[in-house]
């Protein structure tokens, strides 16, 4: 019992060959590298399952829409303490419990007998992708050589980049040959292999922090807040709860919200440090990331909720999609070679959103036909892939150096937000404008984008 008991809580060390190879810190990076192909390829993929759920379960996209909403509210409540604890218990030992949970998770989603089943494996799904999203950068900083770290980077944002860029195409795929379920499925062949070769390739924590304390009224109030606020938007997408129950979901979201902000100012070590707000750029730059991700997110259910109306197959609203995040990964990795080197961060950010803002009014303008939307989704990722990585590097830099580690959670709070506001913004402009909906949705993603290019126009200090 106790040999078993080692096992499950102690970090095992690489084979010797492995760990005195030159190339092992390559090995250790393109394990790393599962898990963010894995992480981006599910984040592109769930939305083309929003139809086939609504046939096989009779259900509102109101309902369908918390298949998303479950995995990022449970994701960005926990990503902050679990990376705490992944600095204390060790960062192998966790990214590979990870692995393990959202491997075993995609299988449980892809065998689900309802929805509600399928939102609860979710929310499971979501506490493995926080125990690998927690602590992958940490992996590659320290398994690279110190003058490989931007490499190191760099294969990694690949691997991110490829997931989010095959994830419509793959779905639409899966969806149209076999099936909604096989879109879960696909995880479970990459996780087995990403836990074998983590368990022999990965490095173990060289120094442990001890301790890993959890706020978890904080992390409970958050999640209140956050689902609260979420489920009123829901009731008002049609979600078959009586709407006064919206107002009074409103009220909760809104007291828990004020016992958040509370509980963050007496806590000793809070999840959202406030004291870092004050300084003037970061709550803009914190803002403009939300939108940004919002933006990114809100196109990729638009689409195949706006297609699906035209008849279009899941394989043909795939293909369509991928213009979006085939244009992010091209600009997010090309950007700095392309781009004048004498540019600022705020000069591109500025260019990104501008970019954001015409796409956006483009795709509000035309009608939304599979031959006409490649052109405004594309161009809406190319100017998302030079405005995320922008914003992203204004607000490290206004955070200072000892509290790296807390703005690095604030920056992953505010995506995964984003991203759920995306998803709740698109699904209400769809069910109050129902003969218009696609427009309506489309211009409400367009205001997010003038709030993000609002943010860039600040003036310097």
């Amino acid at each position: 019992m106790n040999a078993v008991l080692a096992l499950l809580t102690t970090e095992r060390a690489r084979p010797e060959p492995v760990r005195r190879a030159p190339w092992a810190w390559r090995l250790a990076v393109g394990t790393v590298c599962f898990g963010a192909f894995m992480g981006q390829l599910d984040a592109s993929i769930v939305t083309l399952t929003y139809q086939p759920l609504r046939t096989e379960f009779h259900s509102t996209p109101a309902a369908v829409e918390w298949v998303s909403l479950s995995y990022l509210l449970t994701l960005t409540a926990i990503l902050v303490p679990v990376g705490r604890l992944s600095d204390a218990r060790g960062r192998k030992l966790m990214y590979l419990y990870g692995f393990a949970v959202f491997t075993i998770a995609s299988a449980a989603c892809g065998l689900a007998p309802g929805l509600a089943a399928l939102v609860v494996f979710r929310v499971v799904q979501a506490v493995g992708a926080a125990l690998m999203q927690a602590n992958s950068v940490a992996l590659v900083t320290t398994s690279a050589p110190p003058g490989r770290m931007r490499a190191a980077l760099g294969m990694q944002a690949a691997g991110q980049a490829l997931g989010l860029a095959l994830g419509p195409t793959v779905g639409g795929a899966l969806v149209s040959a076999v099936g909604w379920r096989w879109v879960f499925g696909v995880n479970v062949p990459i996780g087995v292999l990403a836990l074998v070769a983590g368990h022999y390739l990965l490095p173990r924590t060289r120094q442990c922090t001890g301790g890993g304390r959890i706020d978890l009224p904080g992390v409970l109030l958050l999640g209140g807040s956050t689902t609260a606020a979420l489920l009123a938007l829901s009731v008002a997408s049609g979600l078959g709860l009586p709407i006064w129950s919206a107002a009074l979901l409103a009220v909760a979201a809104v007291g828990a919200g004020w016992a958040f902000l509370r509980r963050q100012r007496a806590c000793a070590r809070p999840l959202l440090d406030l004291a870092l707000l004050r300084e003037r750029r970061l709550g803009p730059g914190l803002l403009g990331g939300l939108c940004g991700y919002l933006v990114l997110f809100g196109p990729l259910v638009l689409v195949p909720l706006a297609l699906a109306r035209t008849g279009s197959t899941p394989l043909a609203t795939g293909l369509v999609l991928t213009a979006l995040p085939l244009g992010f990964a091209l600009a997010a990795t090309g950007a700095e070679r392309l781009l004048p080197a004498g540019w600022s961060d705020g000069r591109r950010g500025q260019l990104g959103a501008a970019g954001c803002v015409l796409a956006l009014a483009l795709l509000a303008a035309l009608p939304m036909r599979a031959d006409l939307l490649p052109l405004p989704l594309g161009l809406l990722g190319l100017a998302l892939g030079i405005y995320v990585p922008a914003n992203n590097t204004q607000v490290m830099r206004a955070i200072p150096t000892s509290s790296a580690g807390t703005g690095g959670g604030m920056v992953n709070m505010t995506r995964g937000l984003g991203t759920a506001i995306g998803v709740a913004a698109v699904t209400l402009a769809m069910h109050l404008a129902p003969g218009t909906g696609p427009t309506a949705a489309a211009l409400t993603l367009l205001a997010f984008a003038l709030l993000a290019l609002a943010t860039t126009l600040r003036p310097p200090r």
